[in-house]
């Protein structure tokens, strides 16, 4: 009888196998994933939030990127609509989504440093009503998402009732988390508070116009020497490689020209897992498996390798991975020791003020991502 239930239950699994039914290690394999749909206000004095986000969009990565599920490091996809500026369409609600949920960054990033303001009127329902159903997402109810929407104007303004939008966001589990840029009354007063309590979301209060704080580590500069050999291990392939290259250090340079330690934490950023340009550079491409080296046609190949022998383009590539996986690991050392030296530091100095863009949205993120059995 024993050896009859040992028969039966191989028989039940070979047969699952035959009509698909998910293995346990396909199912280990899948990657948690943490969406968030960024909503800022682009009307006339939100220049400040702006230059808050592009900043520090590094830095809230960053601390989404070091939490884990399962033991596995999540999947960060990050959208972006802007509101409230006259320049934009009225039939649209004064709004648009400019980046739909990507792991694209260095393209959100880019999207960030082009942003510019002027008045108009701010339609909060409407826009959070458009991020619920114009983007891509995930109906599984493990996966975190998240929507943060900017701004200073009351809450209530515009033809879709918030009260209606955030309803419809929690009912496909997507959180609605409210950032007033001004004073806490205010934000009580014009509805951003009630907003994020109909949607299980946090009513966060920023002054927009605060400048961050940047405590310098002994470590930056060396992240910064590394990342400009880390940068060097990029190889473009393909007809859009060029111009994802430039992307790229473009917004390198935005980066190092926007507020102090946003260079430092994108180059954190790209010494992750999380950072894979495997769309148009040949050492990601090669080691996800995305291509095969010997069937590029050579002019899809960057200048120099197409007069390698097929040996010598293999001996290219591998050193170029070689070398960024070191550089890399420095970097994420160095990150450590940084990480703990700030602390220290922040421990010292006394906070005044309102909260900034990153650390309200890092409150929010921490708290429920936790919710979500994310370990940081």
């Amino acid at each position: 009888m024993r050896n009859l239930r040992k028969t039966t239950m191989a028989l039940a699994c070979v047969l699952g196998l035959a009509w698909g039914m998910p293995s346990v290690q396909a199912a280990a394999k899948k990657k948690p994933l943490v969406q968030m749909a960024i909503l800022l206000d682009t009307s006339s004095s939100m220049d400040g939030l702006i230059n808050q986000a592009r900043s520090q969009l590094w830095k809230i990565v960053n601390e989404l990127i070091a939490s884990k599920k399962n033991g596995q490091r999540p999947e960060i996809q990050v959208a972006l609509y802007e509101y409230g500026k006259s320049s934009l369409p009225s039939g649209e609600g004064y709004m648009r989504m400019i980046v739909p949920l990507t792991t694209d960054l260095d393209r959100l990033s880019e999207e960030l440093f082009a942003l510019k303001t002027n008045g108009g009127d701010e339609y909060c329902g409407q826009v959070i009503q458009a991020a619920t159903q114009g983007l891509d997402w995930s109906k599984s109810a493990k996966d975190l998402k998240l929507i943060f929407i900017a701004g200073n104007e009351p809450f209530t303004q515009g033809p879709v009732d918030y009260r209606k939008a955030c309803k419809k966001a929690i009912a496909k589990g997507i959180v609605v988390n409210t950032i007033h840029c001004g004073n806490s009354g205010s934000g009580v007063s014009g509805k951003w508070k009630d907003g994020a309590m109909l949607a299980d979301g946090r009513f966060l209060n920023i002054d927009q116009n605060r400048k961050v704080i940047h405590i310098a580590a002994p470590q930056d500069q060396e992240i910064a020497r590394l990342d400009s050999e880390l940068s060097q291990t990029y190889v473009s392939y393909g007809r859009k490689g060029k111009a994802r290259k430039k992307r790229q250090m473009a917004q390198d340079k935005n980066a190092a020209s926007a507020m102090a330690g946003a260079a430092t934490q994108r180059a954190v950023f790209k010494s992750s897992a999380s950072y894979s340009n495997s769309g148009w550079d040949l050492v990601d491409a090669q080691k996800e498996g995305k291509v095969k080296l010997e069937e590029l046609e050579e002019a899809d190949l960057p200048e120099p390798m197409q007069k390698m022998s097929p040996a010598e383009r293999k001996t290219f590539v591998a050193e170029k991975q070689k070398k960024r996986a070191s550089i890399q690991k420095r970097i994420q050392k160095l990150n450590q020791a940084r990480k703990k030296f700030v602390a220290d530091q922040q421990k010292e100095m006394s906070k005044s003020g309102g909260d900034t863009l990153d650390a309200a949205m890092i409150k929010a993120i921490r708290e429920q991502a936790t919710q979500k059995d994310f370990r940081f």
